[in-house]
């Protein structure tokens, strides 16, 4: 059973960073598509960033250039460095890993931006 814990995340001002790391249990991180969502009150999860086991990576449009993902399969574990924050960052983000088909969550982590 694959679990995943999040953790970093916080209240920052505009303009701040944070970064928001996922650690996984289990043998299959390696070989995963990791990625980051994020829910705001009233909206629909979307996709923010995603790292595939060859780790080529992707990101939302809004977020390029601002945030970026990363992972280490020694450690097991997923980062997402957020630079240049902007209130409508704020949002609950939620680990992602998908393998085989299948896909578990992380129980996200609340990120606010606001002054």
């Amino acid at each position: 059973q694959v679990q995943l814990v999040e953790s970093g995340g916080g209240l920052v001002q505009p303009g701040g960073s944070l970064r928001l790391s996922c650690e996984a249990s289990g043998y299959l991180f390696s070989v995963s598509t990791m990625a980051w969502y994020r829910q705001a009150p009233g909206k629909q999860r979307e996709l923010v960033a995603s790292s595939t086991y060859g780790d080529i990576r992707n990101y939302q449009d809004s977020v390029k250039g601002r945030f970026t993902i990363s992972r280490d399969n020694v450690k097991n574990t997923v980062y997402l460095q957020m630079n240049s924050l902007k209130p409508e960052d704020t949002a609950v983000y939620y680990c992602n890993l998908q393998v085989m088909g299948t896909d578990y969550w992380g129980q996200g982590t609340q990120v606010t931006v606001s002054s």
